[in-house]
């Protein structure tokens, strides 16, 4: 079946989510991370008693979590269990062009690469102790993002336009969505600044949103290419590392412009009723 099958196939979902179901999504997301990171920044003493926040608090790991969480209950309220099977089997779609492998395995270590180059700071580029450990942290906590981003909103919204416009509107909520982490102590964000990384993250999810679509509304290679942005062995390139992204991004509208200014090149399901591990 072909690509665009696959799409008109996940359009026809017989499932209750729609634009209600979306707002549910946003508004569940934004409460569990930003609530409990908001009682840091408002309610005095709260560090004292829970603990200063880092990248490994609890209540860090709960605002990471979120959208994920967030989808899972609500694709749990909307199909049961055996929707929720349906929505996990997504994890099993690997396949996508050998030039997105590339772009994972080389790519994004070379985007990396080069910010650090640009901006002087391959010489402070040093590997994090307890790396083994940092490596599998980060498998099983940006990466579990993605269950929410592209495994919920980003299909939610191809149903509606066309997949540039909806990879832009998820990469608004996204890049805003990480900024009470800009104002905390502890936080990787809290070293950088805040516009460069917002702008960084459109652009990233241009580039996610081909990656999806591609891989047939994937959530195993959306999640991969999260830990390869997270990934602890690569330089901390920031700025620059965002610019380039953005070069990418626009590399990958120009290469895939005919699926990603069409409605028809959009990954529609979320969960597919007839059982095909179809997106």
């Amino acid at each position: 079946m072909t690509a665009g099958a696959l799409a008109v196939v996940g359009r026809r979902d017989r499932d209750g989510l729609g634009l209600r179901a979306l707002g549910a999504f946003l508004g569940l997301t934004y409460l569990l991370s930003w609530g409990d990171m908001a009682a840091y920044l408002f309610i005095p003493g709260v560090a004292g008693f829970v603990g200063e926040v880092s990248n490994s608090h609890p209540l860090f790991v709960l605002a990471v979590y979120a959208p994920a969480i967030s989808a899972i209950v609500l694709v749990l309220a909307d199909g049961g269990h055996a929707g929720l099977g349906r929505f996990l089997s997504r994890l099993g779609l690997w396949r996508a062009p050998a030039g997105w492998w590339a772009f994972l395995i080389l790519g994004v270590p070379a985007i990396y690469v080069a910010g650090a180059a640009l901006g002087n700071g391959l010489d402070e580029w040093r590997l994090p102790k307890g790396l083994l450990g940092a490596m599998l942290f980060m498998l099983v906590l940006g990466p579990v993002e993605e269950f929410g981003w592209r495994g919920f909103m980003l299909p939610l919204l191809q149903r509606r336009m066309a997949p540039l416009w909806a990879g832009l509107l998820v990469g608004v909520v996204w890049g805003v969505w990480h900024l009470p982490a800009f104002y905390l102590g502890g936080t990787v964000q809290s070293e950088w600044a805040f516009l460069p990384f917002f702008l960084g993250s459109v652009a990233l999810s241009v580039i996610f949103t081909a990656l999806f679509n591609d891989a047939r509304g994937s959530l195993l290679l959306p999640a991969l290419l999260h830990l390869q942005v997270n990934n602890p062995l690569w330089p901390d390139a920031q700025p620059w590392d965002m610019a380039l992204f953005g070069f990418a991004a626009a590399l990958v509208v120009w290469l895939r412009r005919e699926r990603m200014l069409s409605r028809e090149g959009g990954a529609t399901g979320v969960m597919d009723n007839r059982g095909e591990r179809t997106a």
